[in-house]
């Protein structure tokens, strides 16, 4: 959420807002800045929606989805200074941070690099919320043994390739099969599992499902799947 930037705007917030129980917020690094930080916070807060920060690589050309080589102590850094500026907003209006999630290339990154991982974790320890990332990759690995909350997340709106890795997209989101989204939802809250593009079954956890606000029928798959898990 709250990934508009200037003038520019990028998914339909006030739509989606009322209909989630978590926002995900864009730090400035890949898209918002600090007047649409704002706006989405006080939007959460109106909507009683719980903020977690939604920190990147800094690639605000790149939408944040081109990886990049950084030391261990600079991804830190980098975090903990999104975070902190997400936060001074939250500690304004008195809401809490609900954890932290990152962003894109980063998220990917982590995933499948221990070290990078492990900066992650040097982050969120300091502002002692929970994490969220997917499970039987570094995520899950380091996260558990660094005694963070780790929260396993599952994707609506993304394929799982044959490896079991999130095949994201390089440009805009493509609309996604509400019907199929639903489905998969369903059978990751149940039996953990989702069909990946190999045609086998990919593990997955499910504690919390995301749907990206710029995928352009996310609120209908919103919708359908709140009215599919009621």
């Amino acid at each position: 959420m709250g990934e508009s930037f200037s003038i520019y705007s990028a998914g339909n917030d006030e739509e989606i807002m009322p209909l989630i129980d978590i926002a995900n917020v864009a730090c400035g690094f890949h898209a918002s800045d600090p007047n649409h930080m704002r706006k989405t916070v006080e939007l959460a807060k109106k909507n009683n929606v719980k903020v977690g920060a939604h920190p990147s690589l800094p690639d605000l050309q790149g939408f944040g989805r081109r990886e990049m080589k950084l030391q261990r102590h600079e991804l830190k850094n980098l975090i903990m200074y999104q975070v902190g500026a997400l936060k001074s907003f939250l500690d304004e209006l008195g809401m809490p941070l609900n954890h932290i999630k990152p962003h894109g290339a980063l998220y990917g990154m982590a995933s499948k690099d221990e070290g990078v991982a492990h900066a992650i974790a040097d982050a969120v320890a300091v502002f002692n919320v929970s994490i969220f990332g997917m499970v039987n990759t570094f995520h899950e690995k380091v996260y558990k043994e660094r005694n963070l909350d780790f929260i396993a997340e599952f994707y609506a709106d993304l394929d799982y390739d044959s490896e079991g890795k999130l095949i994201i997209s390089k440009g805009k989101n493509k609309p996604y099969d509400t019907k199929l989204a639903v489905e998969r939802c369903l059978r990751a809250i149940s039996e953990n599992k989702v069909k990946n593009t190999g045609g086998t079954d990919t593990v997955v956890g499910c504690d919390t499902i995301c749907v990206h606000s710029d995928t352009p029928n996310a609120i209908e798959i919103i919708q359908n799947l709140n009215k599919a898990i009621k």
